[in-house]
């Protein structure tokens, strides 16, 4: 039968050639697929910063959906979310500012980590 491929990003395989392999790297569900995931896992301000340079997504704020979903170009967030964030960004910062200080921080436990990580989780598959 071959070799299979297996792609993470998009969860599903198919037979290992140059051809087929390259035909879905550069194929735009996987590019979708690979920035969702890379997306989980950036940093408070880098959204922020990329959330108010984006216009309010009219269609969102009237309807509560967009048919464009994670891919819109606009921003489906509402003042409370850009808010929170915001808050957040500060927060991260002061923590910072204290460490290069040098005064002793306490890390933040598992439990912490897994709740903040659940939240954000939920707050992705709800945009």
């Amino acid at each position: 039968m071959g070799k299979r491929y297996f792609c993470d990003y998009c969860d599903r395989s198919f037979q290992d050639n140059l051809h087929n392999r390259k035909k879905h790297l550069n194929g735009v569900q996987h590019l979708r697929a690979k920035r969702a995931w890379y997306d989980l896992f950036r940093d408070a301000a880098a959204i922020l910063q990329e959330e108010q340079s984006k216009k309010p997504c009219r269609k969102f704020l009237q309807t509560g959906q967009c048919d464009f979903g994670p891919n819109c170009r606009f921003s489906h967030m509402t003042e409370q979310d850009l808010e929170k964030l915001s808050a957040q960004v500060r927060g991260e910062q002061q923590l910072k500012e204290l460490r290069q200080e040098g005064a002793d921080v306490p890390l933040g436990t598992i439990e912490d980590w897994l709740e903040k990580r659940a939240k954000r989780l939920s707050a992705a598959q709800n945009n």
